[in-house]
Protein backbone atom coordinates (compact mmCIF):
# COMPACT_ATOMS: atom_id res chain seq x y z
CA UNK A 1 0.00 0.00 0.00
CA UNK A 2 1.61 3.25 -1.12
CA UNK A 3 1.96 6.18 1.24
CA UNK A 4 -0.04 9.36 0.60
CA UNK A 5 1.90 12.27 -0.97
CA UNK A 6 1.16 14.72 1.84
CA UNK A 7 1.24 14.24 5.59
CA UNK A 8 -1.96 12.43 6.58
CA UNK A 9 -4.27 13.54 9.33
CA UNK A 10 -4.23 11.09 12.20
CA UNK A 11 -7.08 9.93 14.46
CA UNK A 12 -9.91 10.90 12.12
CA UNK A 13 -12.82 8.66 11.12
CA UNK A 14 -11.03 7.88 7.85
CA UNK A 15 -7.86 6.99 9.76
CA UNK A 16 -9.77 4.64 12.08
CA UNK A 17 -11.32 2.91 9.07
CA UNK A 18 -7.94 2.26 7.42
CA UNK A 19 -4.83 3.56 9.21
CA UNK A 20 -2.34 1.71 7.02
CA UNK A 21 -1.74 4.38 4.32
CA UNK A 22 -1.01 6.90 7.08
CA UNK A 23 1.36 4.49 8.76
CA UNK A 24 3.13 3.91 5.44
CA UNK A 25 3.68 7.68 5.16
CA UNK A 26 5.03 7.87 8.70
CA UNK A 27 7.42 4.97 8.18
CA UNK A 28 8.82 6.68 5.08
CA UNK A 29 8.86 10.33 6.15
CA UNK A 30 8.66 10.53 9.95
CA UNK A 31 9.24 7.08 11.48
CA UNK A 32 9.49 8.40 15.06
CA UNK A 33 6.77 11.00 14.95
CA UNK A 34 5.74 13.57 17.56
CA UNK A 35 1.98 14.11 17.59
CA UNK A 36 -0.84 15.42 19.74
CA UNK A 37 -3.31 12.69 20.58
CA UNK A 38 -7.08 13.28 20.74
CA UNK A 39 -6.80 13.52 24.54
CA UNK A 40 -4.36 16.43 24.22
CA UNK A 41 -1.37 14.33 25.30
CA UNK A 42 1.77 14.82 23.22
CA UNK A 43 3.51 11.54 22.46
CA UNK A 44 6.00 9.89 20.11
CA UNK A 45 4.75 7.27 17.63
CA UNK A 46 7.33 4.61 16.68
CA UNK A 47 6.38 3.05 13.34
CA UNK A 48 9.31 1.09 11.83
CA UNK A 49 9.80 -2.55 12.73
CA UNK A 50 13.43 -2.33 13.85
CA UNK A 51 12.78 0.74 16.00
CA UNK A 52 9.60 -0.77 17.41
CA UNK A 53 11.30 -4.00 18.44
CA UNK A 54 14.11 -2.02 20.08
CA UNK A 55 11.70 0.24 21.96
CA UNK A 56 9.58 -2.65 23.24
CA UNK A 57 12.64 -4.16 24.92
CA UNK A 58 14.31 -0.92 26.07
CA UNK A 59 14.52 -0.76 29.86
CA UNK A 60 14.84 3.04 29.66
CA UNK A 61 11.19 3.14 28.59
CA UNK A 62 9.19 2.56 31.75
CA UNK A 63 5.62 1.32 31.92
CA UNK A 64 4.91 3.28 35.09
CA UNK A 65 2.99 6.56 34.47
CA UNK A 66 4.82 8.19 37.38
CA UNK A 67 7.62 8.86 34.88
CA UNK A 68 5.40 11.00 32.66
CA UNK A 69 6.78 14.54 32.46
CA UNK A 70 5.23 16.95 34.96
CA UNK A 71 5.37 20.67 35.50
CA UNK A 72 6.60 22.45 38.63
CA UNK A 73 3.22 21.95 40.33
CA UNK A 74 3.32 18.18 39.86
CA UNK A 75 0.62 18.17 37.19
CA UNK A 76 0.92 16.59 33.79
CA UNK A 77 1.94 19.02 31.05
CA UNK A 78 -0.31 17.51 28.44
CA UNK A 79 -2.92 15.44 30.20
CA UNK A 80 -2.66 12.18 32.07
CA UNK A 81 -2.38 8.97 30.04
CA UNK A 82 -3.26 5.75 31.76
CA UNK A 83 -4.77 5.20 35.21
CA UNK A 84 -2.54 7.26 37.50
CA UNK A 85 -4.97 7.56 40.36
CA UNK A 86 -7.11 4.48 39.82
CA UNK A 87 -7.47 1.72 42.41
CA UNK A 88 -6.65 -0.72 39.64
CA UNK A 89 -3.22 0.83 39.14
CA UNK A 90 -0.86 -2.02 40.01
CA UNK A 91 -0.96 -4.56 37.21
CA UNK A 92 1.34 -6.06 34.61
CA UNK A 93 0.70 -3.39 31.98
CA UNK A 94 2.04 -0.45 33.96
CA UNK A 95 4.77 -1.64 36.29
CA UNK A 96 8.47 -2.41 35.84
CA UNK A 97 10.83 -4.97 37.38
CA UNK A 98 11.15 -6.14 40.07
CA UNK A 99 7.39 -5.89 40.77
CA UNK A 100 6.61 -6.88 37.19
CA UNK A 101 8.84 -9.94 37.47
CA UNK A 102 7.16 -11.01 40.70
CA UNK A 103 3.58 -10.60 39.46
CA UNK A 104 4.26 -12.14 36.05
CA UNK A 105 5.83 -15.20 37.68
CA UNK A 106 2.67 -15.73 39.72
CA UNK A 107 0.25 -15.38 36.81
CA UNK A 108 2.33 -17.29 34.26
CA UNK A 109 1.40 -20.58 35.94
CA UNK A 110 -2.09 -20.23 34.44
CA UNK A 111 -0.76 -19.99 30.89
CA UNK A 112 1.61 -22.94 30.64
CA UNK A 113 1.26 -25.03 27.45
CA UNK A 114 -0.34 -27.82 29.47
CA UNK A 115 -2.92 -25.56 31.13
CA UNK A 116 -3.79 -23.90 27.81
CA UNK A 117 -4.16 -27.27 26.05
CA UNK A 118 -6.46 -28.47 28.84
CA UNK A 119 -8.69 -25.48 28.16
CA UNK A 120 -9.31 -26.39 24.50
CA UNK A 121 -12.43 -28.55 25.07
CA UNK A 122 -14.11 -25.74 27.01
CA UNK A 123 -13.35 -23.21 24.26
CA UNK A 124 -14.72 -25.64 21.67
CA UNK A 125 -17.85 -26.14 23.77
CA UNK A 126 -18.37 -22.37 24.01
CA UNK A 127 -17.83 -21.86 20.27
CA UNK A 128 -20.37 -24.52 19.34
CA UNK A 129 -22.90 -23.31 21.90
CA UNK A 130 -22.73 -19.71 20.66
CA UNK A 131 -23.12 -20.74 17.01
CA UNK A 132 -26.08 -22.93 17.99
CA UNK A 133 -27.84 -19.79 19.23
CA UNK A 134 -27.97 -18.15 15.78
CA UNK A 135 -27.16 -20.84 13.20
CA UNK A 136 -30.85 -21.42 12.33
CA UNK A 137 -31.43 -17.74 11.47
CA UNK A 138 -29.10 -17.40 8.48
CA UNK A 139 -27.68 -14.09 9.73
CA UNK A 140 -25.88 -12.68 12.75
CA UNK A 141 -23.72 -9.90 14.07
CA UNK A 142 -20.52 -11.89 14.47
CA UNK A 143 -19.04 -9.47 16.99
CA UNK A 144 -21.88 -9.35 19.51
CA UNK A 145 -23.17 -12.90 19.06
CA UNK A 146 -19.87 -14.77 18.83
CA UNK A 147 -16.54 -12.91 18.99
CA UNK A 148 -17.51 -10.94 22.12
CA UNK A 149 -19.10 -13.60 24.38
CA UNK A 150 -16.63 -16.38 23.55
CA UNK A 151 -13.56 -14.87 25.27
CA UNK A 152 -15.65 -13.33 28.07
CA UNK A 153 -16.91 -16.72 29.19
CA UNK A 154 -13.52 -18.34 28.59
CA UNK A 155 -11.56 -15.86 30.70
CA UNK A 156 -14.23 -15.97 33.43
CA UNK A 157 -13.78 -19.76 33.57
CA UNK A 158 -10.00 -19.34 33.74
CA UNK A 159 -10.26 -16.84 36.60
CA UNK A 160 -12.79 -18.92 38.48
CA UNK A 161 -15.85 -16.67 38.18
CA UNK A 162 -18.91 -18.86 38.92
CA UNK A 163 -21.04 -19.62 35.86
CA UNK A 164 -24.10 -17.97 37.43
CA UNK A 165 -22.20 -14.64 37.64
CA UNK A 166 -20.65 -14.63 34.17
CA UNK A 167 -23.53 -12.87 32.44
CA UNK A 168 -22.94 -9.91 34.76
CA UNK A 169 -19.36 -9.76 33.49
CA UNK A 170 -20.66 -9.90 29.94
CA UNK A 171 -22.90 -6.89 30.63
CA UNK A 172 -20.14 -4.88 32.34
CA UNK A 173 -17.60 -5.69 29.64
CA UNK A 174 -20.11 -4.83 26.93
CA UNK A 175 -20.54 -1.36 28.39
CA UNK A 176 -16.76 -0.86 28.40
CA UNK A 177 -16.40 -2.07 24.81
CA UNK A 178 -19.31 -0.03 23.44
CA UNK A 179 -18.12 3.22 25.01
CA UNK A 180 -14.38 2.86 24.65
CA UNK A 181 -13.28 2.95 28.27
CA UNK A 182 -14.16 6.59 28.95
CA UNK A 183 -13.95 7.90 32.51
CA UNK A 184 -17.59 8.80 33.08
CA UNK A 185 -21.10 7.43 33.14
CA UNK A 186 -21.88 3.78 32.46
CA UNK A 187 -18.25 2.84 31.83
CA UNK A 188 -17.12 4.11 35.22
CA UNK A 189 -20.03 2.30 36.90
CA UNK A 190 -19.14 -0.91 35.06
CA UNK A 191 -15.50 -0.68 36.11
CA UNK A 192 -16.55 -0.03 39.71
CA UNK A 193 -18.95 -2.98 39.72
CA UNK A 194 -16.39 -5.30 38.18
CA UNK A 195 -13.70 -4.16 40.61
CA UNK A 196 -16.03 -4.57 43.58
CA UNK A 197 -17.15 -8.00 42.44
CA UNK A 198 -13.55 -9.20 42.00
CA UNK A 199 -12.57 -7.96 45.47
CA UNK A 200 -15.56 -9.76 47.00
CA UNK A 201 -14.84 -12.94 44.99
CA UNK A 202 -11.21 -12.95 46.12
CA UNK A 203 -12.36 -12.61 49.72
CA UNK A 204 -14.90 -15.44 49.37
CA UNK A 205 -12.39 -17.74 47.71
CA UNK A 206 -9.79 -17.04 50.38
CA UNK A 207 -12.32 -17.98 53.09
CA UNK A 208 -13.28 -21.20 51.32
CA UNK A 209 -9.85 -22.27 50.06
CA UNK A 210 -8.65 -25.68 51.34
CA UNK A 211 -5.06 -26.18 52.43
CA UNK A 212 -4.18 -28.36 49.44
CA UNK A 213 -4.69 -27.29 45.82
CA UNK A 214 -7.02 -29.36 43.72
CA UNK A 215 -6.50 -30.35 40.08
CA UNK A 216 -7.08 -27.56 37.58
CA UNK A 217 -7.21 -24.85 40.23
CA UNK A 218 -8.59 -21.54 38.90
CA UNK A 219 -6.35 -18.50 38.57
CA UNK A 220 -7.86 -16.47 41.43
CA UNK A 221 -7.44 -19.38 43.84
CA UNK A 222 -3.87 -19.83 42.64
CA UNK A 223 -3.08 -16.17 43.26
CA UNK A 224 -4.60 -16.31 46.74
CA UNK A 225 -2.66 -19.46 47.58
CA UNK A 226 0.60 -17.92 46.38
CA UNK A 227 -0.09 -14.80 48.45
CA UNK A 228 -0.90 -16.86 51.54
CA UNK A 229 2.36 -18.77 51.11
CA UNK A 230 4.66 -15.78 51.21
CA UNK A 231 4.60 -14.36 47.66
CA UNK A 232 3.57 -10.91 49.00
CA UNK A 233 0.63 -10.36 46.68
CA UNK A 234 -1.72 -7.77 48.15
CA UNK A 235 -5.47 -8.10 47.74
CA UNK A 236 -5.49 -4.93 45.66
CA UNK A 237 -2.76 -6.36 43.40
CA UNK A 238 -4.76 -9.56 43.01
CA UNK A 239 -7.94 -7.67 42.08
CA UNK A 240 -6.05 -5.40 39.67
CA UNK A 241 -4.35 -8.41 38.11
CA UNK A 242 -7.66 -10.20 37.57
CA UNK A 243 -9.20 -7.04 36.12
CA UNK A 244 -6.47 -6.48 33.55
CA UNK A 245 -6.35 -10.16 32.60
CA UNK A 246 -10.09 -10.12 32.07
CA UNK A 247 -10.14 -6.92 30.06
CA UNK A 248 -7.01 -7.60 27.98
CA UNK A 249 -7.95 -11.26 27.67
CA UNK A 250 -11.30 -10.67 26.06
CA UNK A 251 -10.78 -7.55 23.95
CA UNK A 252 -7.73 -8.89 22.13
CA UNK A 253 -9.59 -12.10 21.25
CA UNK A 254 -12.71 -10.22 20.11
CA UNK A 255 -10.56 -8.29 17.67
CA UNK A 256 -8.54 -11.31 16.59
CA UNK A 257 -11.73 -13.16 15.63
CA UNK A 258 -13.53 -10.13 14.17
CA UNK A 259 -10.58 -8.70 12.25
CA UNK A 260 -9.58 -12.21 11.17
CA UNK A 261 -12.96 -13.14 9.70
CA UNK A 262 -13.22 -9.70 8.09
CA UNK A 263 -9.81 -10.17 6.42
CA UNK A 264 -10.80 -13.64 5.19
CA UNK A 265 -14.10 -12.36 3.76
CA UNK A 266 -12.15 -9.74 1.82
CA UNK A 267 -9.61 -12.31 0.60
CA UNK A 268 -11.75 -15.19 -0.71
CA UNK A 269 -8.87 -17.13 -2.26
CA UNK A 270 -7.05 -17.25 1.07
CA UNK A 271 -10.25 -18.15 2.86
CA UNK A 272 -10.87 -21.07 0.44
CA UNK A 273 -7.37 -22.40 1.02
CA UNK A 274 -7.93 -22.28 4.77
CA UNK A 275 -11.33 -23.98 4.57
CA UNK A 276 -9.92 -26.74 2.39
CA UNK A 277 -7.06 -27.39 4.80
CA UNK A 278 -9.43 -27.45 7.81
CA UNK A 279 -11.72 -29.89 5.99
CA UNK A 280 -8.71 -32.17 5.39
CA UNK A 281 -7.85 -31.86 9.10
CA UNK A 282 -4.49 -30.39 8.12
CA UNK A 283 -4.06 -27.59 10.64
CA UNK A 284 -0.71 -26.29 9.43
CA UNK A 285 -2.31 -23.45 7.48
CA UNK A 286 -4.50 -22.60 10.47
CA UNK A 287 -1.36 -22.31 12.63
CA UNK A 288 0.49 -20.01 10.23
CA UNK A 289 -2.77 -18.29 9.31
CA UNK A 290 -3.44 -17.09 12.86
CA UNK A 291 0.05 -15.57 12.94
CA UNK A 292 -0.57 -13.87 9.61
CA UNK A 293 -3.90 -12.45 10.76
CA UNK A 294 -2.15 -11.12 13.87
CA UNK A 295 0.38 -9.40 11.61
CA UNK A 296 -1.95 -8.24 8.85
CA UNK A 297 -4.62 -6.55 10.98
CA UNK A 298 -3.94 -7.49 14.56
CA UNK A 299 -6.12 -6.82 17.60
CA UNK A 300 -3.64 -4.41 19.22
CA UNK A 301 -2.86 -1.30 17.17
CA UNK A 302 -0.42 0.31 19.59
CA UNK A 303 1.45 -1.11 22.54
CA UNK A 304 0.46 0.32 25.90
CA UNK A 305 2.12 3.49 27.17
CA UNK A 306 5.83 3.82 27.83
CA UNK A 307 7.69 6.79 29.37
CA UNK A 308 11.33 7.77 28.91
CA UNK A 309 13.13 7.60 32.25
CA UNK A 310 16.13 9.44 30.73
CA UNK A 311 16.95 11.14 27.44
CA UNK A 312 17.38 8.56 24.71
CA UNK A 313 17.36 8.09 20.95
CA UNK A 314 15.02 5.98 18.86
CA UNK A 315 15.49 5.78 15.10
CA UNK A 316 17.73 8.86 15.13
CA UNK A 317 15.15 10.93 17.03
CA UNK A 318 15.95 12.38 20.45
CA UNK A 319 13.34 11.57 23.11
CA UNK A 320 13.32 13.76 26.23
CA UNK A 321 13.04 12.35 29.73
CA UNK A 322 9.38 12.00 30.73
CA UNK A 323 8.06 11.89 27.15
CA UNK A 324 5.35 9.29 26.43
CA UNK A 325 6.17 6.79 23.68
CA UNK A 326 3.64 4.66 21.79
CA UNK A 327 4.99 1.78 19.71
CA UNK A 328 2.65 1.34 16.73
CA UNK A 329 2.50 -2.43 16.28
CA UNK A 330 0.15 -2.13 13.30
CA UNK A 331 2.68 0.04 11.45
CA UNK A 332 5.69 -2.09 12.36
CA UNK A 333 3.97 -5.26 11.17
CA UNK A 334 3.41 -3.76 7.71
CA UNK A 335 7.03 -2.56 7.34
CA UNK A 336 8.33 -3.59 3.89
CA UNK A 337 11.87 -3.49 5.26
CA UNK A 338 10.98 -6.60 7.31
CA UNK A 339 8.03 -8.30 5.58
CA UNK A 340 7.78 -9.24 1.92
CA UNK A 341 4.59 -7.78 0.36
CA UNK A 342 3.38 -6.61 3.76
CA UNK A 343 -0.02 -5.41 2.54
CA UNK A 344 -0.86 -8.85 1.12
CA UNK A 345 -2.61 -11.45 3.27
CA UNK A 346 -0.62 -14.69 2.95
CA UNK A 347 -1.84 -17.34 5.38
CA UNK A 348 1.10 -19.59 4.49
CA UNK A 349 3.67 -16.94 5.44
CA UNK A 350 6.35 -18.59 7.58
CA UNK A 351 8.93 -15.81 7.95
CA UNK A 352 6.64 -13.91 10.27
CA UNK A 353 8.17 -12.56 13.52
CA UNK A 354 5.30 -10.11 13.95
CA UNK A 355 4.90 -7.90 17.01
CA UNK A 356 1.17 -8.45 17.35
CA UNK A 357 1.50 -9.50 20.98
CA UNK A 358 4.51 -7.33 21.75
CA UNK A 359 8.14 -8.20 22.47
CA UNK A 360 10.43 -8.34 25.48
CA UNK A 361 9.46 -8.73 29.13
CA UNK A 362 5.98 -7.29 28.50
CA UNK A 363 5.15 -9.81 25.76
CA UNK A 364 1.48 -10.71 26.17
CA UNK A 365 1.23 -13.36 28.86
CA UNK A 366 -2.11 -14.64 27.54
CA UNK A 367 -0.97 -14.98 23.91
CA UNK A 368 -1.04 -18.82 23.94
CA UNK A 369 -4.66 -18.82 25.15
CA UNK A 370 -5.64 -16.10 22.67
CA UNK A 371 -4.11 -18.10 19.82
CA UNK A 372 -5.98 -21.21 20.96
CA UNK A 373 -9.28 -19.32 21.09
CA UNK A 374 -8.60 -17.76 17.68
CA UNK A 375 -7.81 -21.10 16.03
CA UNK A 376 -10.87 -22.83 17.48
CA UNK A 377 -13.17 -19.89 16.67
CA UNK A 378 -12.07 -19.60 13.03
CA UNK A 379 -12.05 -23.35 12.40
CA UNK A 380 -15.51 -23.78 13.95
CA UNK A 381 -17.05 -20.87 12.07
CA UNK A 382 -15.60 -21.87 8.70
CA UNK A 383 -16.66 -25.50 9.21
CA UNK A 384 -20.18 -24.97 10.51
CA UNK A 385 -21.00 -21.88 8.39
CA UNK A 386 -18.97 -22.58 5.23
CA UNK A 387 -20.67 -20.01 2.98
CA UNK A 388 -20.45 -17.11 5.43
CA UNK A 389 -20.60 -13.72 3.66
CA UNK A 390 -20.37 -10.09 4.68
CA UNK A 391 -23.88 -8.62 4.99
CA UNK A 392 -22.96 -4.92 4.81
CA UNK A 393 -21.16 -2.56 2.46
CA UNK A 394 -17.58 -1.82 3.49
CA UNK A 395 -18.37 1.87 4.06
CA UNK A 396 -21.14 0.91 6.50
CA UNK A 397 -18.74 -0.80 8.91
CA UNK A 398 -17.47 1.16 11.90
CA UNK A 399 -14.32 0.66 13.93
CA UNK A 400 -14.13 1.30 17.65
CA UNK A 401 -12.17 4.40 18.58
CA UNK A 402 -9.19 4.34 20.89
CA UNK A 403 -5.42 4.19 20.71
CA UNK A 404 -4.55 0.72 21.86
CA UNK A 405 -7.06 -1.74 20.38
CA UNK A 406 -8.27 -2.02 16.81
CA UNK A 407 -11.54 -3.79 16.14
CA UNK A 408 -14.92 -3.60 14.46
CA UNK A 409 -18.00 -2.44 16.33
CA UNK A 410 -20.18 -4.87 14.38
CA UNK A 411 -19.67 -7.49 11.66
CA UNK A 412 -22.99 -8.43 10.01
CA UNK A 413 -22.88 -11.79 8.22
CA UNK A 414 -25.23 -13.95 6.14
CA UNK A 415 -25.01 -17.71 5.61
CA UNK A 416 -27.09 -20.73 4.73
CA UNK A 417 -28.54 -22.25 7.91
CA UNK A 418 -27.19 -25.78 8.47
CA UNK A 419 -29.74 -28.56 7.89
Amino acid sequence: MSAPHIEPELFTWEFATDPYPAYAWLREHSPVHRTTLPSGVEAWLVTRYTDAKQALADSRLSKNPVHHSEDAHGKSKTGIPGERSANLMTHLLNIDPPDHTRLRRLVSKAFTPRRVAEFAPRVQELADHLIDQFAHTGSADLIHEFAFPLPIYAICDLLGVPREDQDDFRDWAGMMIRHGGGPRGGVARSVKKMRGYLAELIHRKREALPDNPGPGEDLISGLIRASDHGEHLTENEAAAMCFVLLFAGFETVINLIGNGIYALLRNPAQRSLLQDSIQRKDHRLLETGIEELLRFDGPVEMATWRYATQPLEIGGQRIAQGDPVLVVLAAADRDPARFSEPDTLDLARTDNPHLGYGHGIHYCLGAPLARLEGRIALATLLTRLPDIQLAAALDELRWRGGLIMRGLRTLPIDFTPPK
